[in-house]
């Protein structure tokens, strides 16, 4: 997210669900939304790692973003949908239930997220949206990113 001071111009977010939560996830980082398919799991990974796919011919790792966030795991559903995310160079896949909508907010909209909960899956949320029906939390996909991909040497 940009620095908290600059309130100018409107973001985007894609809005989706992952386990029963509101998530919303800057449009830029967003680089396609695709149908759930098949995932290889790799030995020794991370709980949240559900593997790797294949999108046309790069390997990218795929997240159950429900346990990226301690919120249980993700059941097989006909709806469930994987995000394709960027950050600079790095692709990831994040398995959420549903993806709702895609909204605009000034970014005076966007609150602070409080810092009452604590823990990893805390430090991954870099604010909230207001919407109808409650409030969206912001994912800070280069931490989220961060925390569980190792670095290139």
């Amino acid at each position: 997210m940009q620095n908290a001071a600059d309130h100018s111009g409107e973001v985007e977010f894609v809005i989706f669900t992952s386990g029963g939560q509101s998530f919303s996830l800057d449009i830029r980082h967003v680089r396609e939304i695709r149908g759930q398919s098949a995932v290889t799991p790799l030995p020794h990974a991370p709980e949240e790692v559900l593997g790797v796919t294949n999108l046309r011919g790069a390997v990218i790792p795929v997240f159950d973003l429900a346990r990226c966030f301690a919120l249980g795991v993700t059941a097989d559903s006909e709806r469930n949908v994987i995000v394709i995310a960027m950050n600079g160079t790095q692709t990831i896949g994040l398995l959420v239930q549903s993806v709702s909508e895609i909204v605009s907010f000034p970014r005076a909209d966007i609150q602070d997220a409080p810092d009452m909960l604590g823990g990893s899956a805390q430090s991954h949320i870099s604010g909230l949206v207001p919407l109808q029906e409650g409030m969206s939390r912001v994912i800070d996909l280069p931490s989220l990113i961060q925390r569980r991909m190792p670095v290139p040497a």
